[in-house]
């Protein structure tokens, strides 16, 4: 029997939220036993080898198949490839350019030909084990692909596109439930890193996440209930003016899910994916004006607030975005945080790099990168130790370039507490909070908004990690909280879903 309840969307949300009391009831053993692989295995297939085109003498090569082939390798390494390996007890642990919650990767990368020179018609799945790719399905699927995506225009003339998934039971074999949330921020960190690799081979990505879903996980021979896909990706290559394209609309709504029954805890995870998917014939209309309230931009906009500029120099990536390649493969999660203060130039820094991607067009990168919908995050930096910059919480107004004030007192043994106990709360110099109005988001995008929001939010943390890593700072992303006290603790509105945290500092090396 269904019952009329909230959005699923909503339902979701409340029934994943940690509080103190419960929270131990949440930490359950973990089965070893069954311990996921982090790497997806094809039996059959043809395997092309990608390592030999991260060379330098294949880089230098003046032959166009070669450097072709070099840009491509170069973008799968830098979006997903693995970075470092880590001897342990047991299996070692691999670590890749993307962070991942728990370092257990539930994101898979495939890429579909519509058939080229470099790459013939078909389906392959990236290897990051051993930089490769899998031509498991040789045959024409385009046609399908663009069916299935509602005929996007960003289709009509690439030649490649990239498709992100998800196999669940990798992040939820330890996070449970709440992984769905771990694995749309996950997705957003490999987002954020495919803008950028796509940027420095000179290939731009076309985000679509309005897609019909179970058409894309047949395309691609998934089991729906291991495995869905979250993202497709048409790569234009700038090198054809061809495929110089406008942007498409990125985000399409789902339905509202206001009807279901009583899901036993295990299974919300599956039941809430399925009740985002897309399935009909036709697209969805687009998403009806919603009337908006004033936004917080303007709702924190006090006379007498303090109010600090944060227009600054963009950071200067090195002649061809070497040093944001670099950047890139040397990333890590900072495990620890010496408490010490942060410069207010380098707290700007980071907001530039993450927030203003029209300041680094002249380095070579995208003038606006395709996001769902910007509009719907909003962003929040608690101060506990910034010189130039008085302590406690500021809303941040991106069009504006302006911290301001809204909470006066140092933080850090709230933010201990409301990262579950994690020092890195503690001891972070700032630590920046990305939320939304989740009433507001599933008004225009349906139930699907979920995935949006999170995407969106880890997106830009990814870019926040780069910023950070590069000015030789820290940065740790956190999933893990006490949703309902960061709201009241750092005095965000109530109507705002606590969505996403990075923590930064001053790294603490062992």
């Amino acid at each position: 029997m269904a019952y009329l309840q909230t959005s699923i969307a909503t339902h979701y949300h409340e029934r994943t939220k940690y509080h103190p009391e419960t929270i131990a009831s949440k930490n359950k053993a973990l089965d070893w036993a069954n311990q996921p692989s982090p790497f997806k295995e094809y039996k059959i297939g043809n395997a092309i080898d990608l390592k030999p085109y991260l060379s330098e003498e294949r880089g230098t090569s003046s032959e166009p198949s070669d450097r072709n082939w070099r840009r491509l390798s170069r973008l799968l390494f830098c979006s997903y490839g693995l970075t470092a390996k880590l001897p342990t007890m047991g299996a070692p642990v691999y670590l890749r350019a993307a962070p991942s919650a728990g370092g257990l990767y539930p994101a898979e990368v495939y890429l579909i030909s519509r058939g080229t020179p470099l790459l013939g018609a078909g389906l392959y799945n990236y290897q990051p084990q051993n930089h490769s790719l899998i031509h498991f399905w040789a045959s024409e699927v385009w046609n399908d692909l663009q069916a299935a995506c509602f005929w996007h225009p960003a289709l009509e003339n690439t030649q490649l596109a990239i498709v992100t998934t998800a196999i669940f039971y990798r992040s939820a074999w330890r996070y449970e439930d709440r992984a769905y949330r771990r694995i749309f921020l996950d997705t957003g960190h490999l987002l954020g890193n495919i803008e950028l690799a796509s940027a420095m081979n000179d290939y731009r990505p076309h985000l679509i996440g309005g897609f019909r879903d179970r058409a894309m996980d047949a395309l691609l021979y998934l089991d729906p209930e291991q495995e869905g896909v979250i993202t497709v990706i048409p790569l234009a290559d700038l090198l054809d003016i061809r495929q110089h394209l406008p942007s498409g609309t990125t985000a399409l709504a789902s339905d509202i899910q206001t009807q279901y029954p009583e899901i036993p805890d295990g299974d919300l995870l599956g039941y809430f994916h399925q009740a985002t998917e897309i399935d009909r014939a036709e697209p969805p209309a687009p998403p009806e004006r919603v009337e908006e309230a004033i936004s917080l931009e303007d709702k924190y906009n006090f006379p007498f607030c303090l109010k600090i500029s944060t227009k600054t120099n963009p950071i200067d990536w090195g002649e061809r975005l070497s040093e944001l390649e670099s950047t890139i493969l040397r990333r890590r999660s900072t495990r620890a945080y010496t408490g010490e203060e942060l410069t207010l130039e380098e707290l700007k820094a980071l907001l530039n790099f993450t927030y203003h991607p029209e300041d680094y067009i002249d380095q070579g990168l995208d003038l606006s990168p395709d996001y769902f919908d910007l509009d719907l995050i909003e962003t929040f930096v608690a101060v506990s130790g910034v010189t130039g910059l008085e302590e406690g919480c500021y809303y941040y107004a991106p069009k504006a370039q302006e911290l301001r004030q809204i909470r006066f007192k140092n933080f850090r043994r709230e933010l201990h507490f409301l990262c579950l106990g994690q020092e890195l709360g503690r001891d972070a110099a700032a630590v920046v909070f990305h939320t939304a109005d989740l009433q507001k988001a599933i008004a225009k995008y349906g139930d699907r908004a979920y995935r949006y929001l999170h995407m969106d939010a880890g997106h830009l943390g990814q870019r926040l990690n780069l910023a950070a890593i590069h000015l030789n700072l820290g940065a740790s992303g956190i999933g893990g909280f006490f949703d309902d006290q960061v709201n009241e603790v750092l005095g965000i509105p109530e109507d705002e879903a606590v969505i996403y945290i990075t923590t930064l500092g001053r790294p603490r090396y062992h």
